[in-house]
């Protein structure tokens, strides 16, 4: 059953967004994960919470997930994200 990971993003310092950006393609691409979204347009349909930037990721399993997101490549690259945004972060299960 596949996994999601789902997040909401304000970049705070776009320097280092941008060299974790460039990493983190190939890290997920060894765990099977593939973005689903990326950024991109962002319409709102309801609901007054601030628009961020919304990322999608899509993994065959909840354990491929995980796997990707306590893996040692994955670590190094989290520490970048977190010094260079403010993110929300879910793992959903999908259907």
């Amino acid at each position: 059953m596949p996994a999601y990971v789902i997040a909401d993003v304000t970049v705070t310092d776009q320097t280092t967004m941008d060299e974790y950006r460039k990493h983190v393609p190939a890290t997920l691409a060894k765990y099977g994960g593939r973005f689903l979204v990326r950024g991109g347009a962002l319409q709102r349909l309801e609901g007054d919470s601030p628009e961020r930037r919304m990322v999608v990721v899509e993994f065959e399993s909840m354990e491929a997930l995980q796997r990707f997101w306590h893996s040692p490549e994955y670590e190094a690259l989290k520490k970048l994200r977190q010094a260079a945004s403010d993110s929300d972060i879910w793992a959903v299960q999908g259907v």
